[in-house]
């Protein structure tokens, strides 16, 4: 199975998109398809079987062109403005020569229509002709839909603009032939300025649509286009696409850094504010990673380059990003539903609107207006335009400040959750776990036993392990590799070294291999302090208990206690032991503590607490908690910058804070707030304006022309796009 995300042109509205949407799913060999209005992609799965060329003949036979793959460096077709101004005067001209008369105002003496109803009719059609081609696209691509039985916000224009200058023209006709009565029933006008509304308003909307895309564009241009290279002690520049593996770069400071890579020598600090959110400074030596993008602040550093192209951090996090925008919140689904049978509904209406208005006023030209304004009047685009705008630019939002969410639907639920459950090491701890104290029972010495405590824990990629690996660096022990290595779930490692089996882990595999423990004194003291507690084991005897302290992160009292004010239930599950669990949520503060959890023991609980009713988000480290992390409603991995590809989280925290746990929920509520104001705008703009257009005031006197038909259509779109762009001044509350 393949995944690609295809630039699609020719969309315009939500009929377009969940057409396409509809008309792909229906394909031979395409498993799924997801279309984005807002960000013009379709991202598709598919199978081996078939090729990108045979998914772009898939959208041409749907009357859209693919554009090939969605590249955010390049950037959009920037409409020039100039014509809407130059139009805008034509319109006014055409405008006078048609109203203002009604007005009492001048009149040009061969323009008059009742002097001179052939030079009226005629110059308005030549004024009108302009507008016709302005507005050709719109006509096409309203046919184009109609043939592929995909009808749109163009289809409805288009049969307005038809239905109007068909009717314009048999009247010039007449008028010609000597009945000049009907220069009263020319349309011209309302063509030009219905198609000019159209345009303008499309110009409006592709601006919007520009900005919510900004913050997503700005993750892209953080990396320089050019890299400093040293080749036989030579500094050269050379241009991003020149680097390779294993290029040794400089980067001086001020300089941006190039690619991924692990700095080889030099020591410097770090803006990577663009990636976690975060200003502070983070400080880089030798052996320390470094992300394409950062700014280097005061110091000089050598690094080699490791991750490049596709694989660099910006690459992936611009894919996930880009890809969580093509993935629906159920709160679109429905409204895509509604989108789905809007069109269809209008055409029918507008139908019914000229048959009855012919037969009660005996009229063609007012049941002509009515049927028009109908079509012109209605608003698909804000019922489309209402839930993706919002979710654009609440994904750039996250994704500048260290939150990377990978689905829309995730977006959505995060406002819902009533409770989260942290793991404790790495999590709420920093999981800089230092080695306080060492109980050798053995012969051996205690850099020896050590020794050996190295081998077996540098197979692993817990927090507990990579702080002992850390810890005998710094005091400059050495290990050696083991064979053989097998982890007891929930329990410890079981490894061979120089032919001795040897285990490590918690006083459970003591239990597990019916040891007879004669060091509990020992365990419990270490346990009073607050120790994470290991032992190390050669051939069922016991050689060495190690007592492991951590600290915890300074924010996480803070965030538990905003958690629990925003009465979300905060619960500590974790594998280490009781002691240790129950000191560190009485210090944050948190009631509810399950130790001694084994990973299904995780999933149990988090099963457990879906099953009463209740939205359970998960905070783990991202590997270790993996099964627990897939199990809740939402799973969010406290994760480094290079650990996106390998999280199996719903939501990854980049600047490893929990603040933005809460950005993260004041977000999500913030968002679907604005998708809710979106979504009643537009159903009470076309519950008000429908009925409106199709004369059931009309006794009352209140009418409206399919001139300001058109211009309330553009206004009904333009108040959901800056609606909805009002999120990106969000102030986040997660500090």
């Amino acid at each position: 199975m393949k995944k690609i995300i295809l630039s699609i042109e020719g969309m315009t509205c939500s009929a377009c998109s969940n057409g396409l949407e509809k008309y792909l799913n229906k394909q031979k060999g395409i498993k799924n398809a997801s279309v984005n209005l807002v960000m013009s992609t379709a991202s598709i799965e598919y199978d081996d079987n078939l090729t990108i060329s045979d998914l772009e003949k898939f959208v041409a036979n749907a009357g859209f062109k693919s554009l090939g793959k969605a590249d955010l460096t390049k950037e959009d077709k920037k409409v020039n403005g100039y014509p809407f101004i130059i139009f805008g005067i034509l319109a006014l001209l055409l405008m006078y020569i048609s109203m203002a008369h009604m007005i009492n105002l001048p009149t040009l003496k061969y323009l008059d229509q009742h002097m001179y109803p052939i030079n009226y009719s005629v110059t308005l059609l030549i004024l009108t002709i302009p507008f016709i081609i302005f507005g050709f696209d719109i006509i096409k691509n309203g046919y184009k839909n109609f043939i592929h039985k995909m009808p749109n916000m163009d289809t409805l224009v288009t049969l307005g603009i038809i239905a109007s200058l068909g009717y314009s023209i048999f009247s010039l006709i007449m008028i010609i032939k000597g009945k000049i009565h009907y220069v009263e029933n020319l349309y011209f006008e309302s063509i030009a300025f219905v198609i000019y509304f159209v345009k303008l308003g499309r110009f409006i909307d592709q601006r919007a649509h520009a900005k919510t895309k900004d913050a997503i564009k700005d993750l892209v241009r953080v990396t320089p286009e050019y890299a400093k290279i040293k080749v036989n002690d030579e500094v050269k520049e050379i241009t991003i696409d020149e680097v390779k593996k294993g290029d040794i770069l400089i980067c001086y400071a001020g300089d941006k850094i190039a690619v991924d890579g692990k700095v080889v020598s030099g020591q410097t600090h770090t803006d990577e504010s663009f990636i976690t959110g975060e200003s502070k400074p983070v400080k880089k030596s030798k052996g320390d990673n470094v992300i394409a993008g950062s700014i280097n602040y005061d110091g000089v550093i050598e690094y080699k380059a490791d991750k490049i192209g596709k694989e660099s951090t910006i690459s992936q996090i611009v894919n996930l990003v880009v890809e969580a925008t093509n993935t629906k919140a159920p709160i679109a689904k429905e409204a895509d539903k509604i989108c789905t049978y809007f069109v269809p509904i209008i055409m029918f209406i507008s139908l019914l609107t000229f048959i009855i208005h012919l037969i009660i006023n005996h009229s063609l030209i007012d049941a002509l207006n009515f049927f028009v304004s109908v079509l012109v009047v209605a608003c698909p685009c804000a019922l489309g335009l209402a839930t993706p705008l919002a979710i654009v630019v609440s994904q750039g939002i996250c994704a500048k400040n260290g939150i990377l969410i990978k689905s829309s639907e995730i977006l959505e639920l995060a406002s819902k959750v009533n409770v989260v459950v942290f793991d404790k090491t790495g999590t709420l701890t920093n999981g800089n776990i230092t080695i306080s104290k060492v109980y050798n029972y053995s012969n051996y010495k205690e850099d020896k036993l050590l020794s050996i405590l190295g081998s077996i824990e540098s197979h692993v990629t817990h927090p507990i392990a990579k702080s002992v690996i850390n810890y005998l660096d710094k005091q400059k022990i050495a290990y050696e590799k083991c064979v053989n290595v097998e982890t007891i779930e929930g329990m410890g490692i079981k490894a061979k070294l120089d032919s001795k089996e040897y285990y490590a882990g918690s006083s459970k595999i003591v239990k597990k291999l019916n040891i007879d423990n004669e060091h509990m004194k020992d365990e419990k003291e270490l346990l009073n302090e607050g120790c994470t507690i290991i032992y190390i084991i050669q051939n069922r005897e016991i050689l060495g208990l190690i007592g492991l302290k951590d600290t915890e992160r300074k924010e996480s009292k803070k965030v538990i206690d905003r958690l629990n004010n925003l009465n979300i239930v905060t619960i500590m599950l974790t594998g280490d032991n009781e002691n240790v669990a129950q000191k560190v949520g009485k210090s944050l503060g948190i009631k509810s503590v399950i130790a001694s959890a084994l990973p299904n023991d995780k999933i149990k609980v988090i099963n457990t607490l879906k099953e009463n009713g209740n939205i359970v988000a998960m905070v783990g480290d991202g590997i270790n908690d993996a099964p627990s992390l897939v199990s809740s409603n939402i799973g969010i991995s406290i994760s480094g910058a290079t650990d996106i590809a390998t999280s199996s989280a719903d939501v990854i925290l980049m600047n490893e804070n929990l603040n933005s746990i809460l950005n993260l929920i004041y977000i999500s509520k913030k968002t679907l707030t604005n998708i809710k104001q979106n979504l009643f705008w537009a159903f009470i703009y076309n519950i008000c304006m429908v009925p409106i257009a199709c004369g059931i005031f009309s006794k009352w006197g209140v009418t409206i022309n399919p001139m300001l038909a058109s211009l309330a259509m553009i206004i009904s779109s333009t108040f959901v796009a800056f609606n909805s762009l009002r999120l990106k001044r969000i102030k986040l509350k997660g500090e």
